[in-house]
């Protein structure tokens, strides 16, 4: 549900998991109770289910199509749902974008393919938004990648992308500081309108400080109070509350991000779900592995110094 205020797409949403049974499918139960767990929390507006920290790439197009539909029949009617759409082809991804909105998403954010990564011009990130845009008719998000990944977004792309018409936010993860405040700069100057969400999980008091429209993080499936709290903080120029939490928040970030590699971010999320007894299982689908014994110690330890979890802090 897209509230009817002049900001409706401002705030604090949780990038979600996927959650798989012991056969590798989608525990569609979990993922309900997992979409619901977020509904009564003050200050979350929505969600971003199929994003990577839900394993986007790994699922099928059906599976993510499901995956919304389960976010909107739980938490639709009273929280924004934004569903992530990634494919290499622009019709393919269109044709996702329109699963989704069939399935009841408020927003579909675009993620740009992994092959850009390779080899892309200034006008294939333009012609792929703006096709999906037109197909699904629901509003976008963009999502602008770390500066070292190669699927950052050059300004005067970023510029003309903001321009679409569908484009109300970014999903923004440069994952460096300066790169977050060019950006945001950039888009203040040309597209006032679109929302700028800051996404980087180790970054969120810099760029909050700097000035956001909000995030969309995945760290918030186990912080989501301790998030919503440091951006209130921020925008009431509370800064030793925002230090205070930021001192809970930095280590559990850095346990879960800051390691390489970093894709096995999502790996970390799930392990840490089942360390806090939110999940029974929290394995990733193939070709990512479980964590071995040691990192699950790694882990632990920054949940029990984030207070999420009793214990002594592994040494």
């Amino acid at each position: 549900m897209i509230p009817s205020t002049e900001t409706p797409f401002h705030g604090i949403y949780v990038a979600t998991l996927t959650p798989f049974r012991a056969d590798g499918q989608i525990d569609e139960p979990v993922l309900a109770a997992h979409f619901r767990s977020f509904a009564t929390m003050p200050g979350i507006v929505g969600v971003l289910c199929n994003g990577h920290a839900a394993e986007n790439f790994l699922l099928t197009r059906e599976e993510r199509r499901r995956v919304t539909e389960i976010a909107h029949e739980t938490i639709g009617a009273t929280h924004i749902i934004v569903s992530g759409v990634v494919a290499e082809a622009t019709e393919e991804a269109a044709l996702h974008a329109q699963d989704a909105a069939k399935a009841g998403a408020d927003v579909v954010l675009v993620f740009p393919p992994f092959s850009w990564a390779l080899s892309q011009d200034d006008h294939m990130a333009v012609t792929h938004h703006r096709r999906i845009g037109e197909v699904c008719g629901l509003p976008l998000m963009l999502y602008q990648a770390g500066v070292a990944s190669a699927l950052a977004y050059k300004p005067d792309v970023l510029a003309e992308l903001v321009q679409i018409p569908n484009v109300v936010g970014i999903k923004e993860g440069s994952w460096e500081s300066n790169a977050y405040d060019r950006n945001r700069r950039l888009v203040q100057a040309v597209a006032p309108h679109v929302a700028m969400m800051a996404s980087g999980d180790e970054h969120l008091l810099s760029c909050f400080v700097v000035g956001s429209a909000g995030s969309l993080v995945s760290l918030a499936v186990l912080m989501p109070a301790e998030i919503v709290a440091l951006d209130q903080a921020v925008r009431e120029g509370d800064l030793t509350t925002a230090q205070a939490l930021h001192e809970r928040i930095q280590p559990l970030a850095n346990a879960i991000y800051g390691q390489a590699p970093g894709g096995l971010a999502t790996a970390r999320l799930k392990a840490c779900m089942v360390l806090t007894g939110a999940w029974a299982n929290g394995s990733p689908r193939a070709p990512i592995s479980d964590l071995p014994s040691d990192e699950i110690a790694r882990l632990r330890g920054a949940l029990v110094a984030a207070g999420l979890v009793e214990g002594a802090t592994s040494r």
